[in-house]
């Protein structure tokens, strides 16, 4: 089961083929592990895998593989999707060989890094991070601390890495009108344009084979407000997306639910722990294949979705819109990316999260309805539809 990021380029590459482009995909990769074809390990340590996630080394190090392999650089364009060393590399490389270069900016680094550096190194860290992202690009812009998004040293020296990654562009690509919205507003001057993340059509037709049901002709959920409500979790059990606030709002929960969580993180042990501790009827079935875990969406009335100012645009809201799945969330900003098939909580506290699970149950029909309003706009979500804006954008950057 890949991440968002990983899912979204797979998914671009894969259309960018079926349009005669030609493209490779350039990442940290495990050492000594065979890459896929198109897909080119750079340099990465051994022993340092923050997240078990492989970690790129040095700019310098990376630029010096990938001119090995590719001594004239010969590429049309640089589309970067990252903040990493990897990604510094090929900004890099795009300047030096005055090739256009893309920014896609996906998250929100200031609430990552906010929430998971330890507390007392958190204004340290924040510093470090932004102090080696100078190393690969500029930093004319500096971001001070304010009362908006960057209340915290920390989120601040983010907000400054994040601005001036964006500005080294040509183009800035977001998922969403609200991230844009925030880029612009901490200086972000390089002109933008939204294209969606979206979900391969084979990836979704598989996971509707997984489940036994039929791609051309869906079903609504349904729910009666007597049966047990089926909860599905699909992304990191980690800090920012508050797995333990939502474990916290079922125990408040009065209507008879069952979640099952697919995916691991920072916070899994612990959330283990607190499901077993309060008696809640949680399932943890780690990371699997990406079109199993679709079909198993086959068995959930509600997705959820618990974080709160860090999602720009989760993967996971997408795939359970193209598969008919309503999702709760608690972040009014990702109404854009739910569509009218979201429900959304009063609040990001475990209480106010609660009670839309109960009035849910209360008020059943809404789901639905929901569901249905997924089902007719699954064609925004799927990769065929979005793949022509970005074809465009890199035609008109070429020329």
């Amino acid at each position: 089961m890949p991440g968002g990021i990983p899912s979204s380029i797979t998914a671009q590459r894969e259309y960018l083929a079926k349009n005669g482009i030609e493209s490779i995909v350039f990442c940290p990769a495990t050492p000594g592990k065979k890459t896929p074809e198109g897909v080119f390990g750079v340099p990465s340590f051994k022993y340092l895998r923050p997240g078990g996630a492989p970690f790129a080394k040095r700019i310098k190090t990376v630029k010096r593989a990938i001119l090995a392999a590719y001594p004239g650089f010969d590429f049309d364009l640089v589309h970067v999707h990252y903040e990493g060393a990897c990604s510094l590399a090929g900004m890099q490389l795009a300047r030096e060989f005055k090739r256009p270069l893309v920014q896609t900016m996906h998250g929100r680094e200031d609430v990552a890094a906010e929430t998971n550096i330890p507390h007392p190194l958190k204004t340290l860290g924040g510093a470090l991070l932004c102090f080696l992202h100078k190393f690969g690009v500029p930093h004319p812009v500096k971001i001070r601390r304010d009362n908006y998004l960057a209340p915290t040293i920390v989120r601040a020296k983010m907000w400054t890495l994040m601005v001036n990654h964006a500005n080294f562009a040509d183009v800035v690509i977001t998922p969403s009108h609200h991230f844009k919205e925030k880029l612009q507003y901490y200086g972000v001057k390089k002109p933008f344009v939204v294209i969606s993340n979206a979900i391969s059509d084979d990836v979704l037709k598989a996971g509707f084979i997984a489940a036994g049901v039929s791609y051309e002709h869906p079903k609504t959920r349904s729910y009666d407000g007597r049966e047990t409500l089926r909860l599905f979790w699909n992304s990191r059990v980690s800090k920012e997306k508050r797995m333990i606030p939502f474990l916290q709002a079922l125990a408040e929960v009065k209507a008879p639910v069952i979640l099952d969580v697919y995916g691991d993180g920072n916070e899994l042990g612990r959330a283990e722990r607190y499901a077993k501790q309060k008696n809640l009827d949680v399932k943890f079935h780690g990371r699997i294949d990406h079109a199993k875990m679709l079909g198993r969406m086959d068995k959930a009335q509600l997705s959820v979705v618990a974080s709160y100012g860090f999602d720009n645009q989760p993967m996971t809201i997408l795939e359970a819109r193209a598969m008919g799945l309503p999702t709760l969330i608690c972040d009014k900003d990702l109404r854009e990316v739910t569509g009218p098939g979201g429900i959304l909580a009063g609040g990001p506290e475990p209480r106010a999260m609660a009670q839309a699970i109960d009035n849910l149950a209360e008020h059943p029909e809404k789901l639905a309805e929901r569901s249905r309003l997924c089902l007719e706009g699954r064609g925004e979500v799927l990769q065929s539809t979005q793949i022509g804006k970005l074809i465009a954008l890199y035609q008109r950057l070429v020329k």
